[in-house]
């Protein structure tokens, strides 16, 4: 009897290992599809946010930025058992030619964005203003308002560079929104950047050492430029 069990659990565990191979390639092709996705909702993200009124310093502050984080969506709620957040790309400037590099995808996540009134999602531009802050996301999970300091850009508060590790821009359904992201968690998403470029690389292989690139950032590459002042 102990001899068909044992052979009953191996048989088990050999259907497991080979379903699991199986779901392999189909995973790794749904991941390749979101982060792709997530490449050119970015985009209409960054030309979104520099043509709106609400926005004067949006320009300004990408240009003095290291890096920006783009999430064109957070959620408020289903993140992480009922909390808010969503996936994002950090792309990062070259202070010298002004030419971006990347996308690197993250996820930000929190209890609490502190939204709007009857608010359900959110897009948010995060510049990274210094390089203590961009070291911090290459390096680990970041803690924002605890290992970062941020800000959320009000009207009338300039571009805002130096004054903060961080300075976030919100908007909900296209109109200014000043959301509440002390707490928040933001972390590298390593299944979107191995299935986007076709290997396991890091943020820092991808935004430090460039050992990979990929053709279809380049409209996003080319519309953070164009908004940059």
């Amino acid at each position: 009897m102990n001899r068909i069990r044992r052979e009953f659990s191996i048989a088990a565990g050999a259907l497991a290992l080979a379903a699991a191979v199986v779901g392999l390639p189909a995973q790794a092709a749904d991941d390749a599809a979101d982060a792709k996705a997530l490449v050119q909702k970015a985009q209409a993200t960054v030309a979104a946010f520099s043509k709106h009124k609400d926005f004067p310093d949006f320009g300004a502050a990408l240009g003095q930025a290291k890096g920006v984080l783009i999430f064109p969506q957070i959620l408020k709620a289903g993140f992480v058992l009922g909390g808010s957040g969503g996936t994002g790309v950090l792309m990062v400037r070259d202070e010298k030619t002004g030419a971006w590099s990347g996308p690197a995808f993250y996820t930000m996540g929190s209890a609490s964005f502190g939204f709007q009134a009857g608010a359900s999602s959110a897009e948010m531009v995060m510049m990274v203003h210094t390089q203590k802050a961009l070291d911090s996301l290459f390096s680990s999970k970041v803690k924002l308002g605890g290992d970062a300091s941020v800000a959320v850009w009000k009207k009338g508060m300039g571009a805002g560079s130096g004054l903060t590790d961080f300075l976030a821009f919100s908007m909900v359904k296209g109109a200014f929104a000043g959301m509440a992201v002390d707490g928040s968690v933001i972390d590298v998403r390593e299944s979107l950047n191995a299935a986007y470029f076709g290997k396991p690389v890091t943020p820092v292989d991808i935004l430090a050492k460039k050992e990979v690139s990929s053709p279809g950032a380049a409209g996003l590459q080319a519309a953070l430029k164009k908004a940059a002042k």
